[in-house]
């Protein structure tokens, strides 16, 4: 980098941050206003101005809690649950005398289901304060005020305060650069923590600091720096620095960022301007939308249902008990006397018969609260938290290449994977590698260039062409041979070797090539033990051309920030000559633009502009002169377009220096304006220059698709599941991906809306914005209206729906957009091109809103972030474009294909699993609760509980817990190897067939035969004859203990026989639940009576000694259970789910008879109009087709 302090001119004239002009005095004095009142007084933290301004420290916190606000929020977050609250009430009241239980056993149960679920909270809190005081504690140098700089923790620093930062160190507080290592005050940045995106930035300090070298540097140093106020906008900065009297007008070239990170640069020097909360990065760390699956959200309506039958049976036993206390005085005398009601307050009071009624309706809330599964949440939660343990770790979806598994960012969706109906999907890295190749281009009129795309491949087979036999059988001469360099798959040896000073355009192919070596922003990194240079660029498609220029010919070795070196292939001698080029500016690329431009000076002393960018705005800027192989570019673009390829257009011409003089002065001046409009100005100056060009030709890149897509699509289509790309590529492009995955297939109608038609193109010239939007919305909603109709003519067709950007702006208009779902929701493909993120997102909130199913979003870019944020679940790629989208994700998962086993097994598990656990909660509940309702009831309604405190207390944390915890994360109904050998298994949770109200309100009513079983069998048994030896009949607490010994019994073989999959954890928890009852009863029954009360002894001294107890808990148990028994034999014989139907397979022992599967398949298959399976079962009818038309 030597050399560069003597450019100090031309570093001006290239970035543009010069000293502030007299006319630039308007646009400064914004500076102060609203929105632009923050003063920073650089090197003087401590000066009684800076004190007075109190700005925050850079201590950041990302924690939910701190210790004075942990209990307060974790309580209101445990209780705003309407279960939770419930029972708190409950609680409260056990301390009153109308409660039917000790106050300790109603509050325990809630302590520990609402301790644990704090406790979980806690340690996720816990690890987020760990990361938190890492970050904070990092060191950092800092000025000490004396020339010198020490070492200090991040959260110590201040706005004002001096840093140095070194290599590979993250910035931390956003930074105003003040010099670097590099003569120029240069430094590289890389923000994949901040936007996701892998390539670095280049910054530049201001020339007035950019001298400021060593330490001593800054002992005298002081500044004024005014700029604008925090806030979230990571690409915009406007300020200035007062420096010795005079304004330097800052930009965002001189802002760095907070968690972005210093490469390629021994250090830097910079100035605090924001500290914690303030920084960029952390006014951009919003919370992610707390996201619920649909059923968490229909658990809750179950709640409130059993909540509203809670009360009703409380309501009708209170009115029974008042009617029965009101008509026990009869002629003066009490008939329940053994009530005591001449010795009661109220409660059994005949003379105040209605407040005895209330108060029994109170007593019977408490009593009959074990309706309520209390233990439910906690244990969805356990069970969802492990089973994203098992998705963590499944082998069969870890990508070793990237050394990457699956990650579940959250629990909350776990179920949700099973129940998606809609897949929408970005292209670029998600359905392709993002690892672009080059492989083709055209120069001077002629194409180069053998290689034959996996698009071309997919296109060859659908027309039979022999491409493909050809290229495998080594024809062609040297199409079959492919590089061994990364980004490169040419091959041609026309250009090859140095052959393209053999072609009749030789000095139109050393231009081209010459400009891919020169218009960039790449950075060489030169392997001295290797022998070989790498390139940092912006982007995979920069680096292609880079590598390209090199493997031709054109070598770029080195870069300055004033000169750009080659090594180029003389043809005249035949030898590598070294050229060296002026940078004197470079129009960076923008979504708007879509083309970057660089003048440099040649060694000839020629100023020369080298532009690429998109062809729809190339052409329109050529000269009259310069279009000599334009018609012939076009076509073999839209050739490469058909071959999937992604292409850009080459361009240059000769500047005269007058010219380029006018030009830099507005150019450097567009660039210092601190208004809000400096990138519009930027432009516009851009587009003076940028005109008048001298067509090269155009590159053709290739972003394979990655492997298994098509399988992948195909096995997701036989699932069901609806597949939209949404992506930013031009049409053709995005037709011909469609085509290479299997989303679209010959024979497939295709309803293209697009605005590029005549009249629409003359009204957008005109400039005339209303009338051309009114036309464009007519023409959107008449070709909604066109493409609705032909659907409707020919229902056996399959259709495919593409529509480009500027159509789907209009069609997402609130007059339209439910008639574009309409049309969308009928084709079997959905394509949309040229998306903006925003539209990506409005996209999957039209889908999700107006179809009430459960959508999914897959990207790996920053650009797709609102996408995922916005479906139900969030799937991130976590490939070449940064971890944005991965940490924006729900799941993440390296590669595309891992997603079929991601939704197909673990989806359909989880939904399974989690449905079947909260079914039987409500069962074993309403089981257990309803035989306290019939006891009351056979008692009159007295409030007597059957069973003891302690029992009632403990039967959902002790004895039934288990077991569903080991079902939510064990059960299988079917093998990975079904689920994906059958993808329509997948159909249950789309359909919601596992959690539908049948089956929900199904498994209520199988609790209610097993409750009204057990109580009816248990008091027939047990009413009416001697249970002991001595003639005793049984009590209240044999009769209590032995009915719930027949419910432990009961619920807990009912899980048995409702397992599909029986592991040794599964065996443990269920027996071990019934081992515990037991267990329990002899120690409880041991203890003091003071403690025990009614259940001393009830067990040893008067259960187990009777044979009848034996007898009858067993009678009970297998009585129970043959109602479900026999529900379950007769549907899965007679009526058998897709679940059952796979199981009769396995039973059957024919899982290895391809023939008897098959037939299986097809019987269970639901018709496909995507993927590789639709495409064969569509051949036939095409080649029929095909063979009428002939005919």
């Amino acid at each position: 980098m030597a050399g560069g302090r003597r450019r100090k001119l031309h570093l001006s004239s290239l970035f543009g941050f010069r000293c502030g002009k007299s006319s630039l005095q308007d646009e400064l004095q914004q500076i102060g206003g609203p929105g632009f009142s923050r003063v920073v007084f650089a090197n003087e933290p401590d000066c009684p101005e800076a004190i007075n301004l109190n700005y925050g420290p850079n201590y950041v916190s990302t924690t939910k809690y701190n210790l004075a606000t942990f209990l307060p929020k974790s309580l209101f977050e445990q209780f705003r649950r309407v279960a939770n609250f419930y029972f708190l009430v409950s609680a409260c009241l056990a301390f009153t005398p109308l409660s039917p239980y000790s106050a300790v056993s109603s509050i325990l149960p809630l302590v520990i289901v609402i301790g644990a679920t704090m406790a979980k909270e806690a340690i996720e809190d816990w690890h987020r304060f760990q990361q938190d005081t890492e970050m904070n504690n990092r060191k950092v140098k800092l000025h000490n005020g004396h020339g010198s700089f020490r070492n200090t923790e991040w959260k110590k620093l201040r706005v004002g305060d001096v840093v140095m930062v070194k290599k590979d160190e993250f910035f931390p507080a956003d930074l105003i650069l003040l010099s670097s290592s590099y003569e120029e005050a240069i430094c590289y940045v890389e923000t994949t923590n901040l936007d996701g995106e892998t390539n670095l930035k280049l910054k530049q300090a201001l020339e007035a600091t950019s001298n400021f070298h060593n330490n001593s540097s800054f002992q005298k140093f002081k500044s004024r720096i005014k700029c604008e106020d925090p806030n979230a906008n990571l690409y915009t900065f406007v300020g200035n620095m007062e420096l010795e009297g005079r304004q330097h007008p800052l930009s965002p070239q001189q802002l760095l960022l907070r968690d972005s990170k210093l490469r390629n640069t021994d250090y830097v020097y910079g100035v605090v301007v924001f500290t914690g909360r303030d920084t960029k990065v952390m006014q951009n760390s919003t919370e992610p939308p707390s996201k619920r699956s649909k059923i968490e959200r229909k658990m809750d309506k179950l709640i409130y249902l059993l909540m509203a039958s809670l009360v009703f049976i409380a309501g009708i036993g209170s009115v029974v008990f008042g009617i029965k206390t009101d008509d026990d005085m009869v002629d003066g005398r009490m008939t329940s006397w053994y009530l005591r009601p001449d010795d009661t307050d109220v409660f059994y009071d005949p003379r105040r018969a209605p407040l005895a009624a209330i108060f029994h309706f109170l007593t019977a809330m408490m009593l009959y609260g074990y309706f309520i599964p209390i233990s439910l949440y906690v244990s969805i939660e356990i069970v969802k938290v492990l089973q994203t343990v098992f998705i963590n770790q499944d082998i069969q979806m870890y990508h070793e290449e990237s050394d990457k598994p699956a990650h579940a960012r959250t629990s909350n969706l776990n179920e949700e994977l099973g129940q998606v109906d809609t897949i929408l999907s970005d292209k670029t890295g998600t359905l392709t590698c993002n690892s672009m190749e080059f492989i083709k281009c055209t120069i001077a009129g002629v194409s180069y260039g053998r290689g034959v795309t996996e698009v071309e491949r997919a296109m060859a087979k659908r027309t039979g062409s022999p491409l493909i036999s050809i290229q495998e059988s080594g024809g062609e001469g040297d199409s079959v041979r492919k590089s061994s360099v990364k980004g490169f798959n040419f091959s041609d040896d026309r250009i090859m070797n140095g052959n393209w000073v053999n072609e009749r355009h030789s000095d139109v192919a050393q231009k081209f090539f010459r400009l891919l070596a020169i218009c960039h922003t790449a950075i060489p990194e030169v392997n001295e033990a290797l022998e070989n240079i790498t390139y940092e660029a912006e982007s995979p498609d920069e680096a292609a051309f880079v590598i390209a220029a090199r493997e031709i010919g054109f070598q770029f070795y080195k870069r300055t920030q004033a000169s750009i070196f080659l090594y180029e292939l003389d043809p005249f001698t035949g030898t590598k000559v070294e050229r060296s080029y002026n940078l004197l500016n470079i129009l960076e690329f923008n979504s708007t633009r879509k083309r970057m431009s660089v003048i440099v000076q040649s060694p000839e002393g020629k100023l020369l502009l080298l532009t690429k960018g998109a062809d729809s705005i190339m052409f329109e800027r050529l000269a009259r002169d310069g279009r000599d192989f334009e018609e012939k570019t076009r076509k073999y673009i839209n050739e490469y377009a058909d071959a999937g390829l992604r292409t850009l257009v080459l361009a240059y011409r000769e500047l005269d220096e007058d010219e380029y003089q006018r030009f830099s002065k507005e150019f450097v001046e567009a660039k210092n304006s601190v208004s809000c409009d400096r990138e519009d100005k930027i432009d516009e100056v851009s587009e003076t220059i940028e005109n008048n060009l001298i067509l090269l030709g155009a590159t053709a890149v290739e972003d394979k698709l990655q492997n298994g897509v098509p399988e992948c699509i195909d096995k997701l289509a036989q699932a069901g599941i609806k597949i939209w790309v949404l992506t930013g590529d031009k049409m053709e492009t995005a037709i011909n991906i469609g085509f290479a995955c299997s989303l679209l297939r010959q024979g497939m109608k295709q309803i293209i809306i697009t605005l590029d038609s005549p009249d629409i193109v003359m009204l957008d010239k005109q400039g005339n914005k209303d009338a051309v939007a009114k036309a464009s919305m007519e023409r959107v909603k008449h070709q909604i209206e066109e493409g609705q109709k032909f659907m409707s003519k020919s229902s056996s067709e399959t259709f495919a729906l593409i529509i480009d950007g500027k159509s789907l702006t209009y069609a997402l208009d609130d007059a339209v957009k439910h008639l574009f779902l309409e049309l969308a929701v009928g084709c079997g493909s959905v394509i949309c091109c040229r998306s903006s993120p925003k539209q990506k997102a409005l996209v999957t909130r039209l889908v999700k809103t107006s179809t009430q199913r459960v959508t999914l979003a897959i990207g790996d870019g920053a650009n797709d972030v609102g996408m995922l944020q916005e479906a139900d679940i969030g799937i991130g790629i976590s490939g070449a474009e940064g971890m944005q989208a991965v940490m924006a994700s729900d799941v993440s998962i390296a590669q595309f294909r891992f997603l079929e086993r991601l939704l197909l097994v673990h989806g359909h598990w989880c939904y399974r699993r989690i449905s079947s656990m909260i079914c039987y909660f409500f069962y074993k509940n309403i089981t257990f609760g309803l035989t306290i309702f019939l006891y009351e009831a056979y008692t009159t309604f007295s409030g007597q509980s059957a069973y003891d405190d302690w029992f009632l207390s403990l039967y959902n944390v002790l004895f039934t817990s288990l077991p569903v915890i080991a079902l939510g994360v064990f059960d299988q109904d079917v093998s990975a190897r079904f689920c994906l050998k059958f993808p329509i298994l997948y159909q249950e949770g789309v359909q919601n067939l596992l959690f539908s109200w049948r089956r929900v309100l199904t498994w209520m009513l199988n609790g209610v035969m097993s409750a009204v079983i057990i109580f009816f069998f248990a008091t027939s048994a047990y009413e009416h004859q001697a249970f002991r030896r001595s003639g005793e009949i049984v009590s209240r607490d044999i009769l209590g203990t032995a009915m719930y010994t027949c419910v432990v019994w009961v619920v807990n073989c009912q899980m048995a026989v409702s397992v599909n999959y029986f592991t040794l954890i599964q065996h443990i928890s269920i027996w071990c639940g019934v081992a515990v009852w037991y267990i329990f009863l002899l120690g409880y029954g041991a203890v003091t009576p003071a403690i025990s009360t009614v259940a001393y002894q009830v067990f040893i001294e008067a259960l187990a000694p009777a044979p009848s107890f034996w007898i009858t808990t067993l009678f009970i148990t297998i009585s129970a259970l043959i109602p479900y028994f026999a529900f379950s034999a007769i549907q899965m014989r007679f009526f058998p789910m897709y679940h059952n139907m796979i199981q009769w397979i396995r039973f059957d022992g024919r899982a290895e008879d391809p023939e008897y599967c098959q037939i299986v398949r097809q019987n269970s298959m639901r018709t496909t109009t995507v993927g590789v399976t639709a495409r064969f079962d569509a051949r036939p009818s095409v080649i029929r087709k095909a063979r009428i038309e002939r005919s």
